[in-house]
């Protein structure tokens, strides 16, 4: 997934078309001189809807789209003939994405399920014709209803990743290194920080076919919650991810700190990212030997399972695979 590609943020106006006016008509047919009301309803104005789709990864395509705008509904005919209903317009977005007001940044509703749904911007009422106004004491009434307007208002989308799988860790915790080792994932890979500048999904086959997705989040520095770093920008894509698996090399200074301060960043930006299954892999370890790595144990944090991994030597990748399907489907 290329970095300029990449699009987790829109914002647009969504203007819904309005709906058609009800029609003033009577009946008049030969024979009939004085026929009753017989004016049909406005069609209803377009609604924009968003519908998930399995097949998009990112809000690229919604990313020069400034102006959404539906079709108004037609007007009643006589006849009782209804307006036609305006067309509604309907995007497609990425499974994970969420849709909010651009002024207050309310959360409308979250697109989780391929073929879903949601009306975002409602189209006007169509207004009613005449027929509907008749009443024993004005059986000729001349007048209809207006339609609705429709609704012009600011929306903001953004994606948070759908994977079975988050990585979190600082920069150069060999994050992408991982992904590009037991995936077909093509990240970018570089021996300084924040190599990463955008989320990367891969797909991670196991045995007997199966397989599992995994997120290579960029990167997380101390003050990422108050914006340093790259900040709150990507820590939205954990929220969606069922397991963490936190992520800390061999030559660390303290395993048990690095751990501290990434699982302190989680809880200051969404305590409840601390409720989720955690995994703990050591990376970078095909530089030890077993005595080193027994020493070193004793600076892995406990209550979290932990596994020591290379994934330049392949080191142990195996059995982390094994752990996190475990772990998803416990």
């Amino acid at each position: 997934m290329a970095d300029s590609n990449f699009i987790d943020y829109v914002k647009f106006c969504s203007r819904s078309g309005a709906g058609g006016s009800g029609s003033v008509h009577f009946r008049r047919e030969k024979h009939v001189p004085k026929g009753g009301p017989d004016g049909g309803d406005g069609g209803r104005g377009g609604h924009i809807i968003l519908r998930g789709n399995a097949q998009h990864w990112t809000l690229l395509h919604l990313k020069y789209k400034k102006h959404v705008i539906a079709d108004a509904g037609g007007n009643g005919e006589g006849g009782r003939r209804k307006g036609k209903d305006g067309d509604d317009i309907i995007l497609d977005v990425p499974l994970g994405t969420v849709a909010k007001d651009a002024e207050t940044m309310e959360v409308r509703f979250e697109i989780t399920e391929d073929g879903q749904e949601v009306i975002l911007t409602r189209g006007g009422r169509g207004g009613l014709g005449n027929d509907h106004f008749k009443t024993a004491t004005n059986q000729a009434p001349h007048y209809a209803q207006p339609g609705e307007e429709g609704i012009d208002e600011w929306i903001v989308l953004e994606l948070k990743l759908l994977a079975d799988v988050g990585l979190v860790g600082f920069p150069n915790a060999g994050k992408s290194t991982l992904l590009a080792s037991i995936s077909a994932a093509k990240p970018e890979i570089g021996d300084y920080p924040f190599t990463t500048l955008v989320p990367n999904l891969g797909v991670i086959p196991y045995r007997d076919d199966k397989s599992f997705v995994m997120a290579d989040i960029p990167g997380i520095i101390e003050g990422a919650a108050e914006g340093r770093g790259l900040g709150i920008r990507f820590l939205r894509h954990i929220e969606r991810n069922s397991i963490l698996l936190f992520m800390i090399p061999a030559d660390a200074d303290s395993i048990q700190e690095q751990y501290q301060i990434l699982l302190g960043e989680l809880g200051k930006y969404n305590p409840e990212l601390l409720d989720k299954k955690r995994l703990l892999a050591i990376t970078k370890a095909d530089m030890l030997d077993e005595q080193l790595i027994e020493e070193m144990k004793k600076d892995v944090p406990t209550g979290i399972p932990s596994i020591f991994i290379s994934s330049v030597s392949q080191f142990n990748l195996d059995k982390l695979k094994d752990m996190l399907w475990m772990a998803i489907n416990d």
